[in-house]
């Protein structure tokens, strides 16, 4: 039962910076058969140097940087573990650093020189240090680097990160490429002082830059090798950002990188011991075979079951179902079938719908037991033409495999929506009424038919048809567009009023259709139609007597301007008089003019509506003054032609020079 050594251990080869570093094997006794497990830890002696990177070290650094800065060191590695690893470092004695040894989450030590006293480049061009680490064996072993600095004329304002530590997690199996982390730092100088470069810090170890790649100009961290969780959890990177100063300024941050644990490595069977032949009159419960199985992931990824190893296999990995329109609620639209060549309880089989749309979640009902789809409601290709959902086919296996199936359905168009006419407006008791002049050519398009079908496809083709008409021979309308032409040249002896009935199908099966009426004035000018359009307006249209207001308004307020311009006159000629005499008679008197502007808000009774508004402006020492209406402004449903009339309309601006006052032309 002796266990030896057969060849030379060499604790660094086998487990690197692992600790402790350890051995496992089973013994398998008989009568009675037993297995037993063993481990032999591998204890590390001080027989490795720490190790620099390089021989020298070389930093520049600017005069102007206060004390209290830090410079990390690139630093040494030891491959031994324990107290004979690296543990400390020492500088050199000088008036001006001082040494900081830092220590990593993982143990390892890194050293940072500290400015205690600031640098004056007109004494001291350059120093030279020399760094020693030191590792814990007895005795110690030791490693030297030269560290050369040069003091510099520098930058005024280094780079700044907005954060000192930065944290981030990615999967282990995080392809090439994927972004970890994004640093970002800022340089208050302008020009090449403030274009900031983002870089490794000189203490990076090598396996992190064979793992990472930086970029310069932006400072995203990416994913550049191969990552592994059961190799290293969590790694330390620490980032710089330089300016392009001909000094350049330095700013430092680390980066702590979290990596996640996959289910990435099978679970590995070994077989023990295997008894064969087996006697044919063996009882029930002899041991043929003793297994044992490990699994390298960790927590839940590395728990092994025996049993239930094959998920649901669906007949497709996908369904797209057409369902017409307006259906009737409840009826099946899909089967999804599935298969488990496990047996009993791990091949039987249950169906969920995971919700897709948020719509569809009171559309669509599954059969736990058989996967029959239903459609609980009736659907309206017009609110909605698809629906995206889940069904998930699951074993009762424990624990259970599952496996998902992607359903859409597709809701088709039945002509079911008639045409929908826009212009002229069906819903309005106005005329719309369009001009066109005597003598006009033929080819002239007088007006258009706009309508919509919300229908889809071919059953949305519109087309535009000339119904009835006063004159057939005078209009046509495009088929397809709805535009209304003149057929043939007007004449004198043309009708002056036409109503054309337009009738707009669609091209469904069945076809539906619908009709917008156009009523057309033959004038030569606008004017000539205005009684015409007074008179189609709606009986209780409440604007149909503002002409009546606004001109009894403005004779109202003439009135009143009258009044008070002769009560002034008469005032100005009995002062005038007054002064007259004063004069006449010798007498000295102080004549005080009228103040230079008054203003009356006048004329605002009852008689006129709440929207209109009127002010006049008087002077006592003018002869004009000016009277202003505002009316707000109303939109014509009749379009362009009959807006311009409806806003040349009188009352909209009145100007009353002395006592006259001046009603404008319809015209204007």
């Amino acid at each position: 039962g002796a266990l030896l050594v057969n060849e030379r251990i060499d604790r660094e080869e086998l487990c690197g910076a692992l600790s402790p570093c350890s051995l496992s094997f089973e013994i398998v006794v008989e009568n009675p058969l037993e297995l037993y497990s063993g481990t032999v830890e591998i204890q590390d002696i001080n027989d490795n140097d720490p190790v620099f990177p390089s021989s020298q070290a070389r930093l520049e650094i600017s005069e102007s940087v206060a004390a209290g800065a830090r410079f990390p060191l690139e630093s040494a590695q030891d491959p031994d573990v324990g107290i004979n690893s690296l543990q400390t470092y020492q500088l050199s004695a000088n008036p001006n650093f001082a040494l900081d040894v830092q220590t990593r989450v993982d143990g390892s030590k890194y050293a940072e020189l500290v400015l205690e006293k600031e640098l004056d480049r007109e004494e001291q061009r350059e120093l030279n240090l020399v760094l020693t680490a030191l590792d814990g064996g007895s005795p110690p072993r030791s490693a030297h680097v030269q560290i050369h600095i040069d003091v510099v004329d520098a930058n005024d304002n280094a780079p700044v990160f907005n954060q000192s530590t930065y944290k981030a997690s990615v999967r282990e199996n995080t392809p090439s490429g994927t972004l970890v982390a994004r640093i970002s730092a800022y340089d208050l100088d302008d020009g090449p002082n403030g274009d900031i470069v983002y870089s490794f810090s000189s203490h990076t170890p090598a396996k992190v830059r064979e793992l990472f790649a930086l970029d310069s100009a932006t400072g995203e961290l990416r994913v550049k090798g191969q990552l592994d969780y059961e190799e290293t959890k969590l790694y330390e990177i620490y980032l710089q950002a330089k300016d392009k100063g001909a000094v350049p300024g330095v700013a430092h941050c680390k980066v702590l990188v979290e990596v996640v644990d996959v289910n990435d490595n099978a679970p590995e069977v070994t077989v023990t011991s295997v008894y064969s032949p087996v006697p044919e009159d063996a009882a029930p419960g002899t041991v043929v075979a003793l297994l044992s199985v490990t699994d390298l992931d960790s927590h839940d990824n590395g728990l092994v079951n025996y049993v239930n190893d094959n998920a649901p296999k669906p007949s497709q990995e996908s369904y797209d179902v057409y369902v017409l329109e307006n259906n009737v609620p409840g009826i099946p639209i899909l089967n999804v079938s599935a298969t488990d060549p496990d047996l009993g309880r791990n091949a039987h089989l249950s169906y969920t719908l995971l919700q897709g749309d948020p719509s569809s979640g009171h559309l669509f009902s599954i059969n736990r037991e058989n996967g029959t789809l239903y459609l609980l409601t009736s659907l309206d290709h017009e609110d909605q033409v698809e629906f995206s959902m889940m069904v998930q086919v699951q074993d009762g296996g424990f624990p259970p495999l599952a496996t998902n199936v992607s359903v859409s359905v597709f809701v088709t168009d039945l002509n079911d929506n008639a045409p929908m006419v826009l212009y002229p407006h069906p819903n309005t008791t106005a005329t719309y009424t369009d001009v066109v002049a005597p003598g006009t050519p033929a080819g002239h398009m007088v007006t258009k038919v706009v309508a919509v079908d919300a229908d889809a496809g071919y059953n949305a083709w519109i087309s535009y048809t000339l119904l009835q008409a006063t004159d057939p021979s005078l209009f046509s309308v495009g088929l397809h567009n709805g535009e209304i032409f003149t057929a043939r040249q007007l004449r004198e002896d043309d009708a002056p009023e036409h109503t054309l009935v337009i009738l707009l199908k669609d091209h469904g099966e069945p076809v539906l259709s619908t009709s917008a009426t156009i009523s057309i004035s033959v004038a030569e000018m606008v004017k000539e139609v205005l009684t015409d359009l007074t008179d189609v307006a709606p009986a209780n249209d409440p604007r149909r007597h503002v002409t009546f207001y606004l001109i009894l308004a403005v004779i109202l307020v003439s009135a009143a301007f009258f009044i008070t311009m002769l009560s002034v006159g008469i005032f100005k000629c009995y002062k005038w008089r007054q002064s007259k005499e004063l004069y006449n008679s010798s007498r000295s008197t102080t004549y005080r003019t009228p103040g230079p502007f008054h203003h009356i808000d006048a004329v605002r009774g009852g008689f006129t509506p709440p929207s209109f508004y009127h002010q006049v402006y008087l002077t006592t020492d003018s002869r004009q003054s000016d009277l202003l209406c505002k009316k707000p402004f109303t939109s014509s449903p009749l379009g362009s032609r009959q807006g311009t009339i409806r806003n040349g309309e009188p009352g909209l601006y009145h100007q009353i020079v002395g006592t006259a006052s001046r009603l404008p032309t319809p015209a204007e």
